[in-house]
């Protein structure tokens, strides 16, 4: 069902897996306007800074708008025939095993519904999976091993009405910031809640920790072995749960006795103090209503599922699951991972949360589909799909709304196995990522606020994200896309589905099918939801069944669990070392991960200006002491290099991180920066029984990366820059930034620059500065008295402030003193100088907030809300406030 476009609907956040609801819709001068839902249980009207910026990243720039055909424009008929012509050649040919797909948890989960039951339901293969792999599939498989099912027992408000909440692997403050902001919210009003925070990194998320422990990296399952030891032997362990709802209790417990006996030990092993260990256990022993919180820094992991269910043991040992204000909690990375995940969407799972090596499951899902066949044997994971690839398995791929290129590790692989596929299609919204690159043909695929279709946050809560904006060009939904070729395939009766909403029913059903609680995702109860009742549906927590028309709080709550015997099995937990060690070569750990205001590939975020306002280079977070060993300095740039690929990345020093770890971002590719691709670096090492990827732990060096010159363009136009070896694109109001150095130096500055930034136009006024000596060049084009680009060379990172040169951008004419101030490359008196921007959400720079604090004596966030805004709508920049406070008390 379509809407008016400027008809304002509810929705859901494109983002993390927090899921928070939204209103949007199209105000009078058609830009895109945005507002959290009040009504919606996982945000009550809060966002994080991205969310509050999607209106500013729903632009057609750069959208792919046509079906395209070896790089020729095409019809929709054309390439949805050729996709499914060359899919049926190469079954026919090489057989169903060398065709794969590789979706996304951008998609919906009616797009996930379909693109499966094609798939493994007649196509016969299970070589569909997701990059929800990469971020989620060690939860999945530990639930599954603990419970039986892919199942989260609680909710957010068991955040709300714990005493200790426990983040391990979680910056939740800059990843999940408005689920952090909920935590804050109820710390501030009970402060009896205490915060413990697990990471090696002392992240913005400690800012409200009671304790930070910051393990060394890969030792989480000793820590978490050493809580199960210590609850055993001071009577923390609830009898009469563990015999009358466990299995395996004995066998867990020595395992984890042998790895972690005492808290001696354990402080060794991992790193810590042995007063913060014990001062950890003491307070899980001693507080009934715990949430033990993880995300990536657990799951990406060679042993993500081990650290799953060293986690889930402990609150097995206590009975703390299915009660409000305790249980294990997974947060999800992406939007719709849990839908996914509930579709079939990897590559060992059927739909519904049934098994791919349960025959009864095989048979019920084939019998509801109809299908001529089904998989019967778990395809290619992630990792395992583009390996297949380079050797020549996979002939032919279809890769939806995700860059693997830029994710996958060793992400250099990928290019050449895609360079090898003999046939790659890609249905994407953006016509130029790092993929779209390989792709012989590509499809159209509609985005955030043009589709429609339902998502599945972190606590089970469906939601449907609607559509408020008109489909643009000959862009289509993924289902619609998927559904076409399976029609030409062959498959017309079983992909007939005429609206998304016929989609739900028929996924909704299937969870129903044979299930008489048997299987915990049973959405049986919207199975007959009307087209109106389907577009109305507020969000709901599965299951929602007759009995649970309403849906379903918490889980387990009867402590019946979905194992054979129907009780919850502990997991012995032996503690393995990195699948790739630390040697001479290679001495440091690298973690990757995601920055504050900035999502996955940038694809959507590095539109914004304000969202890359505040880390917009890619960074190396390193501790002063490993900064000084390695003979790095705070803003020079650095090579981070290991077995598999190098990145050039700004240093960053910090105290916050643990000597002999660093820290890199995924988010930067080629559209935005060169040679900072992360995961070229990241061993491509996964978990054993997960598939999942090693993102957190891959042997590196670093070194300094000495150019000749470094460098930085502001211009109005859009530029490139072939041959320079350090290149980033930063997004500006009316114009674009770019950081720049190079290993060869122009015979004439003047000329270079005029160069890049006068062609070919003619009435162009041009001033500039050379100090030949120094080597330092500064030169502008004006227009009209209007700064149109400016350029600023030195030999070495002592560059001015980009901040105040970025204000003159707004400027409708400049003053004689800011012609001045470019080419002396100082700002001009009376000038203003935001600084670096620290918070997003209204735009206050450093130096403002520097200068407040100072002059208005404010001494507290409030009051830094109060008088500028900052910190008053998403949060994230508190800790940075707070930061900027204590400078100025000492």
């Amino acid at each position: 069902m379509s809407l008016a476009v400027n008809q304002p609907v509810k929705t859901t956040c494109p983002y993390c897996g927090v899921g928070c609801g939204i209103v949007a819709g199209v105000n009078s001068d058609g830009n895109v306007v945005v507002r959290g839902d009040q009504d919606h249980p996982a945000n009550y009207g809060r966002l994080c800074s991205k969310g509050s910026a999607l209106g500013e990243t729903t632009g057609l720039a750069g959208r792919l708008l046509h079906p395209e055909m070896y790089d020729r424009r095409s019809s929709w008929d054309a390439a949805l025939s050729e996709v499914a012509q060359r899919f049926t050649s190469v079954i026919k040919q090489h057989g169903r095993q060398a065709v794969a797909f590789y979706v996304s948890g951008q998609l919906l989960t009616e797009d996930y519904y379909v693109a499966n039951k094609l798939m493994k339901g007649f196509i016969g293969s299970a070589n569909i999976d997701t990059n929800s792999r990469l971020c989620m599939a060690s939860s999945v498989a530990g639930h599954k091993r603990a419970f039986g099912s892919d199942t989260v027992p609680g909710n957010y408000q068991d955040f709300e009405l714990a005493d200790l909440i426990v983040l391990t692997g979680s910056n939740t403050a800059w990843c999940h910031p408005v689920l952090f902001q909920r935590i804050t919210k109820a710390k501030n009003h009970r402060p009896a809640l205490k915060v413990v925070v697990i990471d090696p990194r002392r992240t913005a998320t400690c800012d409200i920790a009671d304790l930070h422990l910051p393990l060394k990296p890969g030792t989480d399952t000793i820590l978490w072995n050493g809580l199960l030891i210590y609850l055993a032997q001071h009577n923390g362990l609830n009898f009469e749960f563990i015999e009358s709802h466990c299995e395996n209790y004995p066998a867990a417990l020595k395992s984890a006795k042998d790895s972690s006996p005492s808290i001696i030990s354990v402080a060794r092993d991992c790193g810590l103090e042995e007063e913060d260990v014990a001062r950890f256990f003491a307070m899980f022993l001693s507080t009934e209503k715990v949430v033990s919180a993880y995300s990536q820094g657990v799951n990406q992991s060679s042993c993500g599922t081990d650290k799953v269910n060293a986690i889930i043991n402990c609150h097995l040992l206590t009975a703390r699951i299915g009660h409000p204000g305790m249980g294990p909690f997974s947060i999800t990375g992406q939007p719709n991972a849990m839908g996914g995940r509930e579709a079939g969407g990897l590559a060992n799972q059927l739909a519904a949360h049934m098994e791919l090596d349960n025959p009864q499951h095989r048979m019920l899902v084939q019998q509801f589909w109809n299908s001529p066949r089904i998989a019967d044997t778990p395809g290619l994971k992630a990792v395992e799909l583009f390996d297949a690839m380079n050797a020549g398995d996979i002939k032919a791929v279809w890769i939806m709304a995700t860059n693997p290129v830029v994710s996958i590790p060793n992400a250099d692989s990928v290019r050449t196995a895609l360079d090898k596929c003999e046939f790659v299609v890609m249905s994407d919204c953006m016509r130029h990522t790092d993929t779209t690159a390989y792709a012989d043909v590509l499809l159209p695929a509609l985005t955030w606020g043009e589709k429609m279709g339902t998502v599945t946050n972190s606590e089970r809560r469906i939601s449907v994200q609607r559509q408020f904006l008109a489909s643009p060009g000959e862009a289509q939904p993924d289902w619609w896309i998927i559904c076409e070729v399976a029609k030409r395939m062959g498959f017309k009766d079983a992909f007939g589905f005429t609206s998304v909403a016929d989609i739900f029913r028929e996924h909704a059903a299937l969870s129903a099918c044979e299930n008489s609680g048997t299987r915990d995702f049973d959405i049986g109860g919207l199975a007959r939801l009307s087209d109106r009742e389907y577009f109305e549906l507020k969000p709901v927590q599965w299951p929602v069944t007759s009995a649970s028309p309403m849906g379903t709080e918490r889980c387990f709550i009867d402590h019946k669990f979905n194992t054979v015997t129907g009780k919850a099995r502990f997991i012995e937990i032996k503690p393995r070392s990195s699948a790739n060690p630390l040697d001479q070569q290679y001495p440091l750990v690298l973690n990757t991960g995601r920055v504050r205001d900035h999502w996955h590939t940038m694809t959507r975020t590095g539109k914004s200006a304000r969202l890359s306002a505040h880390i917009s280079e890619p960074m190396l977070d390193i501790h002063p002491d490993d900064a000084r060993r390695f003979r790095l300095s705070n803003e020079a740039l650095a090579c981070v290099a290991s077995r598999w690929g190098k990145v050039i990345a700004r240093v960053n020093v910090s105290d916050q991180q643990r000597i002999g770890s660093v820290f890199v971002p995924m988010h930067w590719n080629d559209q935005y920066a060169r040679q900072a691709r992360i995961d070229t670096v990241v061993n491509p090492a996964v978990d054993p029984v997960s598939g999942e990827p090693e993102f957190k732990h891959t042997p590196v060096n670093v070194a300094p990366y000495q150019p000749l010159w470094y460098g930085f363009v502001l211009s109005r136009r859009e530029l490139g820059f072939p041959g320079i070896s350090y290149y980033v694109k930063v997004t500006g109001n009316h114009f674009s930034r770019y950081e720049l150095a190079g290993e060869q130096t122009p015979a004439d500055w003047a000329v270079w620059a005029r160069g890049l930034l006068c062609a070919p136009a003619a009435d162009v006024e041009w001033i500039d500065y050379l100090d030949k000596a120094a080597g330092n060049y500064r030169g502008a084009r004006l227009i009209g008295n209007n700064l149109e680009s400016c350029v600023f060379v030195a030999p070495t990172i002592n560059l001015p402030a980009r901040s105040w040169l970025s204000g003159l951008f707004a400027k409708d004419e400049l003053s004689g003193a800011e012609r001045a101030s470019i080419l002396s490359g100082r700002v001009a008196k009376g000038q203003p100088d935001a600084g670096r921007i620290i918070c997003s959400c209204f735009g206050v720079g450093e130096n403002t907030l520097k200068e407040a604090i100072k002059k208005q004596d404010l001494t507290s966030v409030e009051a830094i809300g109060q008088r500028l805004k900052a910190g008053t709508n998403c949060g994230s920049c508190i800790p940075e406030l707070k930061a900027l406070i204590t400078q100025k008390k000492r």
